[in-house]
């Protein structure tokens, strides 16, 4: 396996991926129209973020992808990173695919300088949080709130 930056070419790919991740989640739903629009936007835009993939090296099939996106702490005064969608193809998960792309997400992030890597995962996805458990992250006091705009 190997592990990239996504290209445009990777877009229909890691849509598909989007997928399995948002029928699993609470509070998302599949639009395979948005995700590609966000995909463009951050594949478009390095300084916003970066989409990396993991792949079979001698097929190229893409097995997994992790989403970072930049932004600025004030509380740090520096630029931070948020993990905003992580997923491994069903048919490759419980291989190591998730802990090398969290690795290499969390690698990239201490490379550039960040000053702290923030994720958020649904409430009940316990493999999720014994990943992040394991690669160091800690459990954060703070709640979510959002609003959504049409």
């Amino acid at each position: 396996m190997a592990i990239r930056p996504a290209t445009p070419d990777d877009i229909g790919r890691c849509c598909e991926l989007l997928g399995y991740l948002f029928e699993k989640e609470a509070e998302f739903s599949p639009d395979p129209e948005c995700q590609q629009k966000g995909l463009e936007l951050i594949i478009g835009n390095p300084s916003s973020g970066i989409v990396l993939v993991c792949e079979e090296k001698n097929s190229r099939f893409i097995a997994g992808m992790v989403i970072l996106l930049y932004t600025i702490s004030t509380a740090l005064g520096k630029k931070v990173a948020l993990l905003e969608d992580m997923i491994v193809d069903p048919a490759y998960r419980a291989k190591g695919i998730g802990n090398l792309l969290l690795e290499r997400a969390v690698n990239l992030a201490e490379e550039k300088g960040l000053g702290r890597f923030t994720l958020l995962t649904d409430r009940n996805n316990i493999v999720a949080h014994h990943l992040y458990e394991k690669s160091g992250f800690i459990r954060s006091g703070m709640v979510v709130f959002r609003k959504l705009f049409s």
